[in-house]
């Protein structure tokens, strides 16, 4: 039982790399790509670069002797850096103040692009197509005095000038996730959504479970899995228009 206290531990943190009110428990989590990993992610694997975000740096480590990590190229970013996704050979790193891009084709050199700023605020991120979707929601932790909740919709088709097409009221977002025509998000306490992405810049809300406390999803093959204070769910997503519970898996709260 203890050890499995322990993995659930590492998956919570691995998952949702940052806490509830937006500060990190931990510089390791899984890796974030689309659909697969966790919008607070907090590094990922390119190629064989591994990519480690801290409060103010970015990370890269060669891992092509995978038995043998190599430091690399230390990034300064700034202050407040919370998550980091990889999207097509860039890396999109969320902070409190803004997005980052970095293009990360060159292995384990990555090379800055473009800043997106935004209000000060805790902001999870990731990226379909032409489009990233970006939470703002209010915390001390974050420094959110403007107490802004949305979901920012923001073009990215030029990488160089990023800019905000539309933002959409939220409760408290915290993680989402986004595969194909769906996009999900973490009301924290306030529960779990599901909103119709047919029209990519126009979400409309399909359900609102308000049962659960959910802070991170990765959604994978028409299975949501997601982390709540009080456990792991896993949903099915097949029909797109209602979440339907496979499973939970239920753990102590972590303090």
């Amino acid at each position: 039982m203890k050890n499995l206290s322990i993995c659930l531990i590492i998956l919570l943190t691995a998952v949702y790399g940052c806490s509830e009110l937006g500060v990190s428990k931990s510089d390791s989590a899984v890796s974030a790509g689309a659909g697969t990993g966790g919008s607070m992610a907090r590094f990922t694997v390119a190629g064989n670069t591994l990519y480690l975000v801290s409060s103010t740096t970015l990370r890269a480590y060669d891992v092509s002797n995978s038995k043998n990590p190599t430091p690399g190229k230390e990034t300064k970013l700034g202050f407040g850096v919370e998550t980091i996704f990889p999207y097509r050979g860039n890396l999109f790193i969320g902070t409190q103040t803004g997005l980052i891009i970095y293009d990360a084709t060159r292995e384990g050199d990555p090379r800055f692009l473009s800043r997106y700023n935004h209000v000060m605020s805790c902001d999870p991120v990731v990226v379909q197509g032409d489009l990233a979707y970006v939470t703002l929601r209010s915390g001390t932790a974050c420094r959110n005095i403007t107490n802004t909740n949305v979901l920012d919709i923001i073009d990215v088709s030029n990488l160089a000038a990023p800019r905000i097409l539309k933002s959409v009221p939220m409760l408290n977002p915290h993680g989402l996730g986004v595969d194909g025509n769906v996009l999900f998000v973490c009301e924290g306490d306030s529960g779990l959504k599901m909103f119709d992405l047919n029209n990519p810049t126009d979400p409309k809300l399909l359900q609102h479970i308000t049962d659960v406390r959910s802070y991170d999803v990765i959604p994978s093959r028409d299975v949501l899995i997601v982390t709540g204070k009080d456990g792991i769910y896993q949903y099915s997503y097949a029909d797109r228009k209602e979440l339907k519970l496979l499973s939970k898996l239920p753990i102590d709260p972590i303090l």
